[in-house]
């Protein structure tokens, strides 16, 4: 079956122009700077007016399954990543029971074989007790190793220096880290009862200073400096800080083996929501200051920060009640991640052209995906069509997760998600999921 879209303003590779894209199956088989009027399809597609994008690639979601399906599972929030443009998923292993074992891991591709609506692969996560293991991961199928350098949801801490140590030494895989120091911020709950006098909750807005940026540092500079002792590869996630951002270096992303992640909550929330959006925004690292969100910002153009994530993370909304202590960590992201990027290129933070690099070519980069990540003739055709006029607002109904809320909700869009398409099959179009629809398993290259 043949598939063309037509007239479309492709961005792609540095590049934005009118084009067109040929569709075979489910491969990209021409990309045409105009359009082509001598053959004939099957299907046609207007593309007039409209923005086309290689799908994104989220390199961090958190999608629940298995033991925590009351609030979200594979197939809905998979679901919402179609209506997101998201294309591709890796998820974390701090799922109940974790995913620390071999088996568990295969029972999560199983899940997902039957259930996900777009293309998956899911982390190993890495304990005190289970480095032999890693050994045995398959570099085909896997795309890293998740290790919890300080304490989040799913209590899955790495906390001997040994097995650290171990870890980094040893791995044949990407080790993507998750970095606060448990120490500092044990200490900085400790002086907050102290002062408040032994209160076992305070106000949300204090959450960025018991997970503090010397927290964010000290656990950071100590994974960065692990990692050129090992050799090993290293990827940061969720950098939250000014001050982290001195441990990395600007260069292209082939020439790395420590590179950083940069999630939609930090560079779209500051401290300063906190007094409106409330719990809605507390996540691990903490949202922080207005003048840390304008570094990250300035972090996508300048070559420290190399992949942007969501970082999703659904809860019902009777878990986010509380403050800085009782009221979980997350929130879910992944269906306005492409559209807020947008809405930064709107604003003058990034060209528009920086968006793929950051969100599709970096991670199939980063993570050697086969074929996937670009515009190009031979790859999966894992395409995203944008409104950039669409002028809409969110509200409930119009967002997928199965948690029920976002803390985008009342937020106004400029652009829109129109079509999302993977593997050559629409998987969503104008407001509605097509059912039936299922993504593949990630490849590697090794």
């Amino acid at each position: 079956m043949k598939t063309i879209i037509r007239n479309a303003t492709i961005v792609n590779e540095g590049e934005t122009f009118i084009g067109s894209v040929v569709i075979e199956d489910e491969m990209i088989q021409e990309v045409l700077k105009g359009d082509d009027t001598t053959q004939s399809y099957d299907t046609e597609i207007d593309a007039t007016g409209l923005y086309l994008f290689p799908g994104v690639i989220d390199d961090h979601v958190h999608f629940r399954e298995p033991g925590m399906t009351h609030k979200a599972d594979i197939a809905s929030e998979s679901r919402t990543a179609a209506a997101g443009g998201v294309t591709s998923y890796m998820e974390m292993p701090n799922t109940n029971p974790p995913t620390t074992t071999l088996d568990r891991l295969e029972e999560k591709f199983q899940i997902a074989a039957q259930n996900s609506r777009v293309n998956y692969s899911f982390y190993f996560g890495a304990t005190n007790d289970n480095v032999e293991s890693i050994q045995l991961l398959d570099r085909r199928r896997v795309p890293g190793v998740k290790v919890f350098m300080g304490s989040s949801t799913g209590n899955m801490l790495v906390d001997r220096e040994e097995s650290l140590y171990r870890i980094f030494a040893t791995s044949p895989l990407l080790l993507m880290a998750h970095c606060e120091s448990t120490s500092i911020i044990e200490a900085n709950i400790r002086a907050f009862k102290k002062k408040y006098k032994g209160q076992n909750d305070f106000p949300v807005r204090y959450h960025s200073r018991i997970r503090s940026v010397e927290a964010c540092y000290a656990s950071s500079s100590l994974a960065v400096q692990m990692a050129k002792d090992t050799g090993a590869r290293l990827h940061i996630a969720h950098v939250s800080t000014a001050r982290e951002l001195e441990l990395f270096e600007r260069k292209p992303i082939e020439e790395k083996k420590i590179t950083a992640e940069a999630v939609i909550a930090h560079l779209m929330f500051s401290t300063e929501d906190y007094d409106t959006l409330g719990t809605r925004i507390k996540c691990n690292p903490a949202v922080k200051t207005p003048e840390d969100r304008a570094a990250l910002r300035e972090a996508l153009t300048n070559g420290l920060i190399d992949v942007v994530a969501t970082d999703h993370a659904p809860h019902l909304e009777s878990e986010k009640l509380g403050g800085a202590l009782r009221a979980v960590s997350g929130m879910p992201m992944i269906q306005f991640s492409l559209v807020s990027m947008l809405e930064l290129s709107e604003m003058g933070v990034l060209p528009i052209e920086r968006i793929p690099d950051l969100m599709a070519h970096n991670p199939a980069k980063l993570f050697h995906i086969e074929k996937r990540g670009f515009i190009r003739p031979g790859y999966y055709a894992d395409l995203v069509l944008v409104d950039p006029d669409a002028n809409w607002q969110v509200r409930e109904g119009r967002y997928y997760t199965k948690c029920g809320w976002t803390p985008m909700d009342e937020r106004f869009f400029k652009w829109r998600v129109s079509r999302t398409i993977i593997n050559g099959i629409t998987a969503y179009s104008d407001g509605i999921v097509v059912d039936g629809v299922r993504g593949k398993e990630l490849r590697f290259e090794v």
